[in-house]
């Protein structure tokens, strides 16, 4: 039986990740994260090794101890927390995925086949100049507009340069050119939406603060303007694509790094759906001019036909069928039950 690794395993993505993975497969999961995870997802863990993954006694830890297969890269420091504390962002994002790398390198030579490492990456590496030119720009490829405004999405894009290297080019000047190279495979999630967990500091929280504030009957003020545009997607569909681009045989992939997407309503178009579902709340705006302007230089549409000619990646294209299928029921089910509120 393989050992799957999972970095930020008590974060919204990772924790949601150890449940489906506990679920539908058969390997050993192990994790790591700053922080304990939550009682449920630790029971599902085989081994759980706390600390910053910008440790590198952390990862050489890990390598002693176990033979892995496959990573879930997912810790890191998100937009916002980014911007508050740049030099800790760039400390756990580029430094600790190094170090993931380099985990999967050692491993994958010692054992003489690929370790994969599945990165969490993000819309955040786009960086489009005006809001005029991101209207315009329409559907915007993997390597468009990759001017990133924030140290978050300076990081991401870096660390996929970094990991299409170790894969494609590590020790290009070595006379051992045959070596085992590692099997890195990005995907860059947009906003994501979730029922069971809180948002966590993203600059696309608008809208599941937007979902878990009207389920509670409250008032919420939106931190972007109504005609704000940008691609979401449903969190059982993110995680839905980390586990399909695992399985996908190298061979079928043209590229390392996918665009993964799903619909792309306004925070006006948002507010409205949730308001006839959730009318005891009401929503205002009032647009914070930093988080404003990062969110405008990300595309309103990406284009992830790559993914889904590579890899068979698809995703609901419906808002309205989303909220009512996955999102608004289990928001629903959260706040029903108040001793649930904390999960």
């Amino acid at each position: 039986m393989g050992i799957t690794l999972i970095t930020g395993c008590a974060g919204e993505v990772g924790s949601s990740l150890v449940h489906q993975l506990a679920e539908h497969a058969s390997e050993s999961l192990i994790g790591t994260d700053l922080r304990s995870p939550r009682a449920e997802a630790h029971a599902r863990l085989s081994a759980v090794h706390l600390g910053n993954i910008a440790d590198p006694g952390l990862c050489r830890e890990i390598d002693e101890r176990h033979e892995i297969d496959r990573i879930f890269h997912l810790a890191g420091i998100l937009s916002s927390g980014g911007e508050r504390n740049p030099q800790l962002a760039h400390d756990v994002n580029v430094t600790g995925t190094l170090h993931i790398l380099e985990l999967a390198r050692r491993q994958s030579e010692r054992r003489g086949r690929p370790v994969q490492v599945i990165f969490a990456s993000t819309i955040a590496v786009y960086g489009i100049s005006c809001l005029a030119t991101k209207r315009s720009a329409g559907v915007v490829q993997e390597d468009e507009h990759l001017h990133p405004v924030t140290m978050y999405g300076a990081n991401k894009l870096y660390c996929e340069a970094l990991g299409s290297y170790y894969t494609k080019f590590f020790g290009l000047l070595e006379e051992d050119s045959d070596r085992v190279k590692l099997d890195f495979r990005a995907v860059r999630f947009p906003g994501l939406l979730n029922a069971h967990t809180l948002p966590t500091g993203g600059t696309s929280d608008y809208a599941p603060e937007m979902v878990h504030a009207l389920a509670q009957g409250m008032d919420y003020t939106c931190f972007v303007r109504p005609d704000t545009r940008i691609p979401f997607m449903m969190m059982p569909d993110a995680l839905r694509a980390l586990e399909v681009v695992s399985r996908a045989p190298r061979s079928q992939l043209t590229r390392s790094v996918y665009n993964i997407s799903a619909f792309s309503p306004s925070a006006e178009e948002i507010a409205l759906l949730l308001n006839v579902r959730f009318p005891k709340g009401s929503i205002s705006y009032r647009p914070h001019t930093q988080r404003q302007l990062i969110v405008d230089s990300w595309p309103e549409f990406i284009d992830d036909s790559a993914a889904r000619s590579d890899w068979g990646w698809s995703a609901p294209s419906s808002f309205e069928a989303a909220l009512d299928e996955y999102l608004v029921p289990a928001v629903e089910e959260r706040y029903r039950a108040p001793s649930a509120a904390n999960m």
